[in-house]
């Protein structure tokens, strides 16, 4: 199937359609009806493909975008290219897959980082900030924890939604991962009480960052 065309693919995603699927994904805020267990088996048969990948993101369709994310090379492309893709995201689930898939795993991530955090585009802001996590958890050298906390305790609390995620996940990350800023990280997030009634299903972990935090800390002394 190396061959395959942007038609076939658009064919295919047309079929894999679902009103079911449609119904579930428009409650997350994703304009699409395909079932990403089925996307990701497309994608798994199709396997990398970076010329088909950009093809099928030009679409503007968010199941071609989604596949798109599958099969490219993340590490192929340009800063600007990264950028401009961002700001075409549009739904929840392309920015996510977006940024953990591609953005991540890209020579330019921490230009990026630095660019998208203080963007005036809340959704380049959060990607920012989901990257910052990403550094807080995995390589925090040269970060200055203390002064994210001081960010997120001044403007978390008022920070539109995708923003507000991703800065509690950074405020969650600094605190796990973080001894010296554990206390510090759970009083903020105690005091602006940001998804504290959030939703949690069973088995799940709840993610207002105190909780987060004291469950996943609790873990780790559990080995």
């Amino acid at each position: 199937m190396a061959e395959t065309t942007l038609g076939e693919v658009m064919a295919e995603l047309a079929g894999l359609e679902d009103p079911k699927a449609r119904e579930v994904n428009g409650r997350h805020g994703d304009d699409h009806g395909v079932n990403l267990g089925k996307l990701r088996a497309l994608a798994k048969r199709l396997k990398t493909q970076q010329e088909l990948a950009r093809r099928l993101w030009e679409t503007d369709d968010t199941a071609a975008k989604l596949l798109a994310i599958l099969i490219c090379r993340p590490k192929a492309f340009e800063r600007d290219e990264l950028d401009g893709m961002l700001r075409k995201a549009r739904t929840p689930k392309v920015h996510d897959w977006l940024v953990n898939y591609v953005v991540k795993k890209n020579p330019h991530a921490e230009e990026l980082r630095l660019a998208w955090s203080d963007d005036p585009d809340p959704a380049a802001a959060s990607a920012g900030w989901a990257l910052t996590a990403e550094r807080v958890a995995k390589q925090p050298g040269g970060l200055d924890l203390a002064g994210l906390l001081d960010i997120i305790e001044a403007e978390m609390k008022d920070a539109p939604d995708r923003l507000q995620w991703a800065m509690n996940a950074c405020l969650a990350q600094i605190g796990i991962e973080h001894a010296e800023h554990r206390a510090r990280a759970i009083d903020i997030g105690e005091r602006l009480a940001v998804l504290k009634d959030y939703p949690t299903s069973p088995g799940c972990t709840s993610p207002f960052a105190p909780i987060w935090i004291n469950e996943m800390v609790g873990r780790r002394h559990e080995k």
